[in-house]
């Protein structure tokens, strides 16, 4: 009887071993069961598939978010130097695991001595401002050193290790690298120009193997001695022995005085999410704003059918002509009030702004309030996922093309022309001063979903963001389709601009309302995310930059 009962009790025992093994086989089938395309644990999404990468390895490492948005930045540095790099600044928006997100703002601020006459001598119309006249105080390195400080995991020199070899040892130039070198036109950028010419004389070219050596010497001794190397130490000195030999009035002072901001991120309804933006001198009051006025049309994807896509776009355009009249509030909380930049966040003043568009006709320029501002461009931008949750949204810049092309041949690091920002928005600046930009990384969070988001190009940041936001949430495109839509963009001279494959037809019904046409050139909006839903990562780098994604 007793061994019968041990029996019974032993294939019971057995039977329920097989059901947990079972269950838990579900369980963990189910949980990394992602669609393909996607990743069950984290992504990063860079300007290029070899920062994606790096990115991600940190992370497989057991590095956190930030630890791989570090070593993408820095990756990025040497593959898209045209864009940013530790001579310019940038914006962090991080979302811990708990949910809880911070705005660190490293970006350059104005140094003690500003040239006399410097805004007398901004341009009147858009053009690539180089000189040493136009550098600002870089904080990119010190944005790094907050972010770290705040939720890296791995050691800080860790971070720079592939970017140092990849310094060192070379490699071939990048399509997109290799297109913007003829920029370097002038002998006030000699030392640039001098790095990015060949043994004949010619300026190097996309293919032709390039070495960061220097810069590769400075990311070791700051990645052995710490960002005081570069704030306070050797680095420091080189840097502004050559900052000022090309007639830049930069400090050893201003360096040493540098200090990050770090706030909590302002958070705006949108639809089933909460949306967290920077504040000023960030841009993410007028995203928010251009969201707000087109929410109120309770879109649809039937918008982008017949007669309604020519209203939409309508709209669209309106409301971009409205938020270049509302720039002039993105200033410095330093040194202004933000009680006007909150006001533009709320839904009532967007109901108020959608009031005055009128669905059958567009206005002058005086109608929308416009200051006259230049337009502006540059930039890289990242999306980083973790599987816990965390997250970076991070923008980070040297303004335009090479920044003010000046390089400092003693460190390898090429200088912003950051002050430029300042052109058309302010008479005088004040020491310490951040300029205005329309950076705005964004994190959206639902119930649901987890939505990374940022984008590049300027006075284009926005409106890249805004197409894709729109054209996924609203519409229903997945997000490389959101991403990939050919944007229209409105100047600040509220001239409309059609990206290529831009529908003719509706170009031709815009214009019949009265816009004004302007051809671009080139587009340089470039919209980089990560979106987490049911535990699976999508990950999208635009391919207007020949972007690619990267996750595990």
């Amino acid at each position: 009887m007793a061994r019968s009962k041990a029996r019974v009790f032993s294939c019971c025992a057995l039977m329920l071993l097989c059901v947990v093994a079972v269950i838990v086989c579900i369980v963990v089938f189910s949980r990394h069961k992602c669609p393909d395309g996607t990743f069950s644990n984290v992504a990063v999404a860079a300007d290029s598939g070899t920062c994606s990468k790096i990115g991600r390895d940190m992370l497989r490492k057991g590095g956190s978010a930030v630890d791989g948005a570090i070593a993408a930045l820095l990756c990025t540095s040497v593959i898209n130097p045209q864009s940013m790099g530790l001579g310019g600044g940038s914006i962090f928006t991080v979302m811990d695991s708990s949910g809880k997100v911070k705005i660190i703002n490293s970006r350059e601020t104005a140094p003690g001595n500003v040239k006399p006459g410097l805004m007398e001598s901004c341009p009147k119309t858009f053009q690539l401002i180089s000189g040493s006249q136009w550098i600002g105080v870089p904080g990119e390195v010190r944005g790094y050193e907050q972010a770290h400080k705040l939720y890296g995991k791995l050691p800080w020199a860790t971070l720079f290790q592939p970017t140092i070899q990849l310094a060192r040892e070379g490699f071939p130039i990048p399509l997109i690298q290799g297109r913007y070198i003829s920029y370097i036109d002038s002998n006030e950028t000699k030392p640039l120009r001098d790095f990015y010419t060949d043994k004949n004389g010619n300026l190097m070219k996309t293919g032709d193997i390039v070495k960061f050596e220097k810069l590769a010497d400075t990311l070791e001794m700051i990645a052995n001695q710490g960002p005081e190397a570069f704030y306070t130490g050797k680095i420091a000195e080189d840097l502004i022995h050559d900052i000022q030999e090309a007639g830049g009035t930069l400090t050893v002072q201003d360096l040493a005085s540098y200090r990050v901001t770090v706030t909590d991120a302002w958070v705006v309804p949108f639809g089933e999410y909460q949306m967290y933006i920077p504040p000023p001198p960030a841009g993410g009051i007028i995203l928010s704003f251009i969201l707000n006025v087109m929410k109120g049309y309770n879109l649809t994807s039937t918008a982008l059918i017949g007669e309604q896509k020519t209203l939409l776009y309508h709209r669209l355009i309106e409301a971009f002509k409205f938020s270049n009249g509302l720039k002039k509030h993105i200033r410095d909380p330093g040194f202004s009030s933000e009680k006007m930049a909150k006001a533009i966040t709320e839904e009532s003043f967007a109901n108020h702004i959608r009031s005055l568009i009128n669905d059958n006709q567009t206005h002058a320029r005086r109608y929308y309030n416009i200051t006259p501002h230049l337009d502006n461009m540059g930039t890289t931008h990242l999306s980083v996922m973790a599987k816990d949750g965390s997250a970076v949204s991070v923008t980070s810049t040297i303004n335009h093309i090479f920044g003010s092309k000046v390089m400092s041949p003693r460190t390898g690091v090429i200088l912003n022309n950051q002050l430029s920002d300042f052109c058309g928005r302010e008479e005088t600046i004040f020491p310490g001063q951040h300029p205005p930009s329309s950076m705005a990384p964004a994190v959206l969070k639902s119930k649901s979903k987890t939505l990374v988001i940022g984008s590049t190009g300027g006075n284009m940041i926005t409106i890249g963001m805004v197409s894709a936001l729109m054209n996924h949430i609203w519409f229903g495109k997945s997000l490389k389709e959101a991403i990939e839509a050919p944007i229209v963009y409105v100047n600040p001279q509220n001239l409309v601009g059609f990206e290529p494959h831009f529908d003719k037809n509706l170009i031709k019904a815009l214009q019949a309302l009265g816009h004004k046409q302007r051809s671009l050139s080139r587009f340089y909006n470039v919209v980089n995310a990560v979106e987490m839903e049911d535990d699976c990562i999508c990950a999208v780098s635009d391919a207007r930059k020949l972007g690619e994604a990267a996750g595990y």
